[in-house]
């Protein structure tokens, strides 16, 4: 909803984006009361919701002013606009027989606009004929409206409604098209290894921004606190983690009912801005690869290729993403290359199921993961390798058409894991999700 109602407040003849109202989710029914003074057009309506992936089937149009008379046929001329609507249609000629230039009047009919440029023109196919003021239009739209997108959705999307998306697998919505979100995201995260626990907090800032309906960018830097205990010695240390840039391109789409089905490539880079330093020995008797692991960083620069993937059908949202990650060695250390293959799997709970908004999502997204050995000084370390298989059970809440509110709990199923490799135990993973 919110992608159509910021598609639609671009026009200049359109009001504030709060008077955009869809009244109809499932049939896509919208309504907005167009500026008084500004001139309006259906190609233009039809362009900007274009833009943002929506399709405009057809529009009514409700205006006020004066009937005029010239050589092509009967006109309505609004007053404080000055623009001329022509009447068309088969019984526009009879339904005017009595009328004069200059009668008041209100009419509603099918809105259209023929031409182009300086030849434009819009044209109304009366409905029906009474006396009032320019007052409101409405258009119906086959659309799932996102709150990435696209909902969230597009649906980001790019992704669900335009802000909603899949919390853990990537998304191939674009969020809000002309616009972004803000995602910070809470994880904790418990480890183990033999007699080493390692608890971390980690803040997750992320903030995108769509500028054409198949590009998002976005910057994601991540806080860490790691804290570990071997039973014998402890401490704790904080520090920023590598900040990755990302740029998405979504080359597929199609819109549905409640989801779209569409397809986008996503890579990144992952640059070498984080902490580095690990404790020492004297802090933790471990060996070094271990020690390295408690930093907030795997490696250095390291590029992500990614690609995902959704569907939807009814209630019902699959969607699914595959990864590859290279990493290079920072001051002599690297965990191994990541291959990833991700699923997600959503239902939704409309509070209700005519209009968007206050959606409940339940979710159950999985994560295969698995990684090559590390490398220490340039010497690969046998028995840091792992494969993986994880399952998070999580929520989504459309709070508001620009703000949502997530939580998921990923625990392992299949944890086969190298001696020198830490272990995940739990992770839990709580954030929000603004859209401007």
């Amino acid at each position: 909803m919110y992608n159509i109602q910021k598609a639609v407040s671009r026009l200049e003849f359109a009001p504030k984006l709060k008077e955009i109202e869809v009244t109809d989710f499932k049939k896509g029914l919208g309504v907005f009361t167009p500026k008084p003074d500004k001139p309006v057009s259906f190609a233009a309506l039809k362009e900007s919701l274009k833009k943002a992936g929506y399709t405009v089937a057809s529009a009514d149009i409700t205006v006020a002013g004066k009937l005029a008379k010239d050589g092509e046929g009967w006109a309505i001329v609004v007053e404080a606009s000055g623009q001329r609507f022509a009447l068309v249609g088969p019984d526009v000629v009879e339904a005017f027989a009595g009328a004069r230039d200059g009668d008041a009047i209100e009419l509603t009919g099918d809105w259209k606009t023929f031409g182009t440029g300086p030849n434009a023109r819009e044209t109304i196919a009366p409905a029906r004929k009474s006396v009032a003021r320019f007052r409101s239009v409405s258009f119906p739209i086959f659309t799932k409206v996102s709150f990435s997108e696209s909902p969230l959705s597009e649906t980001g999307p790019s992704a669900g409604p335009a802000p909603l998306a899949p919390i853990r697998v990537t998304s191939p919505g674009l969020t809000v098209y002309k616009g972004g979100a803000i995602t910070p995201r809470v994880y904790f995260v418990k480890q183990h290894l033999g007699a080493l626990e390692v608890n971390r907090q980690i803040l997750d800032l992320s903030v995108s921004y769509t500028p054409s309906p198949r590009l998002q960018l976005e910057i994601e830097a991540p806080f860490t606190r790691t804290a570990y205990d071997d039973g014998v010695t402890s401490g704790s240390g904080f520090g920023v983690g590598n900040i990755t840039a990302w740029a998405k391109y979504r080359f597929f789409r199609t819109v549905e009912t409640y989801g779209d089905r569409q397809a986008a490539f996503r890579v990144g880079l992952e640059l070498p801005t984080g902490k580095k330093t690990a404790p020492s020995q004297v802090q933790i008797n471990v060996p070094a690869f271990v020690r390295q692991q408690l930093t907030p960083i795997s490696g250095g620069l390291s590029p992500h290729f990614d690609l995902a993937f959704s569907q939807a059908g009814g209630r019902f949202i699959f969607g699914g993403n595959a990864e590859a990650i290279f990493r290079t060695e920072r001051d002599g250390f690297r965990m191994g290359h990541e291959q990833r293959v991700s699923t997600d799997l959503e239902f939704v709970l409309p509070r209700d199921p005519h209009k968007p908004g206050g959606e409940i999502f339940l979710i159950l997204e999985t994560a295969f993961v698995h990684r090559s050995n590390g490398r220490l000084d340039g010497i690969s370390v046998n028995g840091s390798g792992a494969t993986e298989y994880y399952l998070a059970p999580g929520l989504q809440y459309a709070a508001h058409p620009r703000f949502v509110v997530e939580g998921s709990f990923q625990f392992p199923v299949v944890r086969n894991t190298g001696p020198l490799a830490l272990r995940t135990d739990r992770n839990l993973l709580l954030g929000v999700r603004y859209l401007f």
